[in-house]
């Protein structure tokens, strides 16, 4: 069974974001990039979950980006990733992505492919499900759980009130979230052998975006603390009400 992971950049949390060009964009400098942690921690850990029970035989990671994302990917291939597919393009609209890997993956048999749940700098949570439709597959999102069994996948989710199990027949797309793999870190023979691996950079297929990024706005700085004394209960009790608006 071969398996494909896509695998998105994304800026790391405790990067402090600066905006350029009237807040239409973000910039780059200083920036740390790290792979989104819901591909990383949970759909390419499970897959190569799945090559070390020996469900699947090769673990290919797909990315849609520019030279600088090359670093994560040899991240994701010194973790266990077999072979590392880049089409060379930079998206912000998920459907232009999805269309972009189904653009690739439409010319090889992959009997599986995971993503996470969404990524955490636009959190569209989109383009597996755009993706699963473009191909003509099947899709499950949300995934807590994956087993393969004869030709078909057993996916648990969290659903309200207690969990939803379905089985649906290869090849299918399935979003990943936590529960689903137990995250590790590359050890040192996989990062030295992931520096000489060889990563296949395509050319994008014809896409239009369907959507465009007018602007962003960063969240209000934080205000000063208020410190209430003790014997004031009033007015502690006035200000949860007026202005935090918690009572």
């Amino acid at each position: 069974m071969k398996i494909l992971v896509c695998i998105s950049q994304v800026p790391d949390t405790s990067t402090k974001i600066i905006l350029k060009n009237n807040n239409t964009s973000v910039s780059s400098d200083g920036v740390t990039y790290v792979i989104n942690p819901y591909d990383e921690w949970y759909a390419l850990i499970r897959a190569i979950e799945l090559k070390e029970s020996g469900v699947a035989s090769e673990i290919h990671l797909v990315t849609v980006g520019k030279a600088d994302v090359e670093p994560i990917m040899r991240k994701a291939l010194a973790l266990g990733g077999d072979e590392a597919i880049r089409i060379d393009a930079e998206s912000n609209d998920p459907y232009e992505t999805a269309n972009q890997i189904a653009a690739y993956a439409a010319g090889v048999d992959y009997d599986l492919i995971l993503c996470g749940k969404e990524s955490i700098d636009y959190n569209n949570g989109t383009t597996g499900v755009m993706l699963a439709e473009l191909l003509g597959i099947d899709f499950f999102g949300f995934a807590t759980d994956i087993q393969i069994e004869a030709g078909t996948a057993i996916v648990k989710r969290e659903i309200e009130g207690g969990e939803e199990t379905d089985a649906c027949s290869l090849p299918m797309v399935i979003s990943c979230q936590k529960g689903v793999a137990e995250a590790r870190i590359p050890n040192m023979r996989g990062i030295m052998a992931a520096r000489t691996r060889p990563l296949k950079v395509i050319a994008p297929a014809a896409q239009t975006s369907l959507t465009a990024i007018l602007s962003y706005e960063l969240p209000p700085a934080k205000t000063g603390i208020k410190l209430i004394s003790p014997d004031n209960m009033d007015e502690l009790i006035g200000l949860l009400h007026t202005e935090a608006k918690v009572i």
